[in-house]
């Protein structure tokens, strides 16, 4: 492997030139796949590879058993339009004309028209101008006529009647309204048909001309997908003016330090560009999708490049002698160093395309994507950077420019920093490794008290300083995200139909007598905890008991079979059910099919669906109250009940997720591991130098974890992919210092004096790396989302920790393996020393 190596090397190191036309064209034909980059979401699972959960048997079997007599209800989607004046009355006479004359604008739309379900459009504006008008079935603009020609005071009055008199009136208002005439918001319900005989084009359409519309009026909004894009785009605007102007500087700034010459950092940065180019071409040419998360693998493999970078250039500038030319150190210095980079490129390959095992496809596909990024990196940093280093240098030169610098970490400052790692595993090493074990331990214990959440949401606010700053960068706050903050905060949903709904399935003995009591018990587990919607036109609960409740309002016979076989009194049948559901079924199959299953006359499960007030970033506090009304429902194990819905399927998922990364981080482990024994055996005669260097990776990740403990960082989908990708950030760090410790044994040096070299030529490269890794990721924290500012903290805490580990411990566990193992056994016939300043 050596001597291909080597012979790739000679190639690019004299033929710079004729290599960078050859990488100009094989980037052309790469870069040609991005314009094929599928850059659709693919954040959702394959339900087959979930089929083994409970709960997604639950779902599936509701959706085989209950979906077809469903359909049969309704079919409609009520979409609000809020009005929200924070300093005046939203029931004032003209607030509720201007409501009114909304109503009239959307309704002359022909795809409002089209799309409009028989329910039409409802406020509370429109019970008060019929009543105005005194007439109930008043049309639109003989509400507006009424209203207008009706005084201020009189108007108050009305509100006043149709609060008292009509309680449906309340779900237009806050839920804690009341009946005074005066309101900061009210809110319009507008019922879209989402049957067959509308397409949705049209749906869409007629949903633009409510936020349309809106927009028009301050105090109007409306909260659908029109508003969430628009919101989105603002957000990613204002990233790119803020964060990433700052980012660039941050970089540019540390490689300025780093460097101490522009021409490196052209250079370096060329690098940089041209690796992420190549990652999204090689996935166009392979199809892989880029999803809407394709900002990880940017910001991650820019970094690996960057750090690539430094180790090309530093080791560069450690071998070039005071009188030799350009091209023999860059052969030496990129020989030494490709070996450690093929290292890093192959053990992160392992950690990121663990990940396939998962059955997130945008977490499989983020692991292909850094992985095809990190491959990039190589080629293009042992290849295009070198060969370009040595065309400008030697350009350069020739006009009489020196361009001989120092490496980082040799400087009078920053060299004795560094050396102190080297003198403490000489003097304490048993004792750097004893507190590391414990240190370790202790993040590792912090897993089991990491918060779990399907994702983070974000508040909407905004820090006062990030305001202040001028424009463009400075960032204000979204006005969707204020108004959405501000609906959760007054409004339950608009009706149960649109509210967030958990399904449970109740399965075997649905026919012993208690069955239906302990439903409503279940039942009310939930509504005790406050989770019901309660200001809704419809019930939030639709249960079998319900729905004979419905029917029974109708239909007398049946309200007596109710209550002939109700010996309590309690309005709940407790004797001989199997005769309640024939009943039932004979009074009104459409509507008993929908909660009771009868297959060949047998009565099989029963289904619940409870409305709730909660949503997806509360299903970890919500799924412990569903599954004891589940338990409840399940009587004395007379039957089975599963939760299921987004709920219970959502935390079924999430546990699933979490739990796969943490067997993927283990297997990752394990791979590197026997990975890197391999190859330092055959590289360095070694095994055990290889798990030396691949063990303190476990103590990275364990820190990650007691980090994210500390910053109170929850376990989302997103920042349990992290966790896994920081066995690939933790593995690059190690392997460089143990790379370069072997190469300075193998190369003759003592054991300190390989220390000494692999902590301040190597340590200086990771240093620098670390602080311009580090310093552009902590700039996310700029961005007021809480989702990006858990992944920017990781990785920087990942890189410090992995910076730290690599300079502290494992100069020590290197110590240790020399003093109680044979050493290096050379497997170069004839090694040469390595020049050294």
């Amino acid at each position: 492997m050596r001597n291909i190596i080597g012979q790739i090397v000679d190639f690019v190191t004299e033929h710079n030139r004729i290599t960078l036309l050859v990488m100009l064209v094989l980037t052309g034909a790469v870069v040609a796949g991005v314009p094929q980059l599928d850059t659709g979401s693919q954040a959702g699972a394959s339900e087959d590879q979930f089929d083994h959960l409970d709960r997604v048997q639950a779902s599936q079997y509701i959706e085989n058993t209950y979906a077809s007599t469903s359909q049969r209800q309704q079919n409609r989607t009520i979409q609000p339009v809020y009005v929200w004046d924070e300093d005046g009355n939203t029931l004032s006479k003209a607030s509720l004309l201007d409501g009114l004359r909304y109503q009239k604008e959307i309704l002359a739309e022909e795809d409002v028209q089209a799309a409009l379900h028989d329910d039409g459009v409802r406020g509370i504006e429109n019970l008060v101008a019929k009543r105005a008008a005194g007439d109930a079935n008043a049309t639109l603009g003989e509400q507006i006529t009424a209203l207008d020609e009706t005084s201020p005071e009189q108007v108050e009055r009305l509100v006043k009647q149709v609060l008292a008199e009509n309680p449906r009136a309340q779900r237009f208002l806050p839920s804690d309204h009341g009946d005074t005439p005066s309101s900061t918001d009210r809110r319009t319900f507008v019922a879209f048909d989402t049957g067959d005989g509308v397409d949705e084009q049209t749906r869409e359409n007629a949903s633009a001309t409510l936020y349309n519309t809106a927009e028009e009026d301050s105090n109007t909004f409306v909260l659908n997908a029109d508003a969430s894009e628009q919101a989105q785009q603002r957000f990613f605007q204002e990233m790119v003016e803020l964060v990433v102007p700052i980012a660039l500087l941050v970089i540019l700034s540390i490689l300025v330090f780093a460097y101490r010459d522009l021409v490196d950092v052209i250079v370096g940065m060329t690098g940089v560009v041209l690796s992420v180019l190549w990652m999204f071409g090689l996935l166009g040419w392979l199809g892989v999708a880029a999803g809407i998360v394709s900002i990880v693998p940017v910001v991650l493999i820019s970094g690996l490049s960057i750090d690539f970078g430094f180790h090309i250039f530093n080791r560069y500038r450690e071998q070039r002698g005071p009188e030799e030319g350009i091209r023999e150190p860059m052969n030496r210095g990129v020989r030494l160093v490709t070996t450690a980079l093929i290292l890093v490129t192959v053990t992160a390959a392992i950690g990121f395309l663990a990940n396939l095992t998962n059955p997130l496809p945008m977490i499989r596909n983020l692991g292909v994507s850094i992985t095809l990024g990190v491959v990039s990196a190589l080629v293009i940093f042992t290849t295009v950077v070198p060969a370009l280093k040595l065309s400008l240098d030697g350009l350069l030169e020739r006009v009489g420019l020196d361009r001989r610098q120092a490496a980082l970490g040799h400087g009078s400052y920053l060299q004795p920093v560094l050396e102190a790692s080297a003198t403490l595993a000489q003097r304490a090493a048993p004792v750097v490794l004893v507190l590391a074990v414990v240190v370790g331990g202790l993040g590792g214990l912090a897993w089991t008290e990491l918060d779990q959440e399907s994702f983070q949401g974000s508040d909407g606010e905004v820090a006062e300083w990030k305001q202040q700053i001028p424009g463009p960068v400075g960032w204000e706050p979204i006005e969707v995200t204020e108004q959405s903050q501000h609906v959760e905060q007054v409004y339950q949903p608009a009706s149960a139909e649109s509210a967030f709904k958990s399904r449970i399935l109740i399965e075997d003995d649905v026919t012993s007598d208690t069955t239906l009591e302990d439903i409503d018990d279940g039942v009310a587990t939930v509504a005790d905890e406050g989770l019901l919607v309660t200001q809704s036109s419809t019930s939030a609960e639709r249960s079998p008991l319900t729905a004979m409740k419905t029917v029974a309002a109708e239909n007398e016979r049946f309200a007596a079979v109710l209550e002939e076989h109700d010996t309590n009194g309690d309005g709940i049948p407790d004797e001989n059910l199997e005769t309640v559901y024939d009943a039932f079924y004979a009074a009104d199959s459409a509507t008993a099919e929908q909660v009771i299953e009868r297959t060949d006359g047998e009565y099989r499960s029963m289904l619940v669906t409870l409305s709730l007030t909660t949503d997806f970033t509360e299903v970890k506090s919500t799924a412990p109250t569903l599954e004891e009304a589940a338990e409840t429902m399940e009587g004395d194990d007379q039957r089975a009940a599963t939760l299921a819905g987004a709920v219970g399927v959502n935390d079924a998922f999430l546990d699933e997720v979490v739990g796969g990364i943490l067997l993927t981080m283990v297997v990752a482990l394990v791979a590197v591991i026997v990975t890197l024994m391999g190859v330092f055996r055959a590289m360095h005669g070694s095994a055990t130098l290889g798990a030396v260097v691949s063990v303190p990776i476990t103590l990275v990740v364990a820190l990650v974890i007691g980090g994210m403990y500390l910053l109170e960082i929850p376990l989302t989908i997103l920042t349990a992919l992290l966790m896994s990708l920081a066995v690939g950030l933790g593995v690059d760090y190690n392997i460089h210092v143990g790379d370069r410790f072997a190469d300075e044994l193998d190369a003759g040096a003592t054991q300190m004096e390989a220390l000494y070299a692999a902590v301040t030529g190597t340590g200086g490269a990771l240093l620098g790396s670390t602080l311009t890794s580090a310093g552009a990721f902590a700039t996310i924290a700029l961005v007021p989302h809480p989702q990006l500012q858990s992944f920017g903290s990781i990785v920087v805490v990942a890189l410090l920790t992995s910076f730290v580990v690599s300079l502290v411990v494992l100069p020590s566990v290197l110590v240790l393996w020399s003093r109680y193992t044979d050493g290096i056994q050379s497997v170069t016939a004839e090694p040469e020393p390595i020049p050294q300043d």
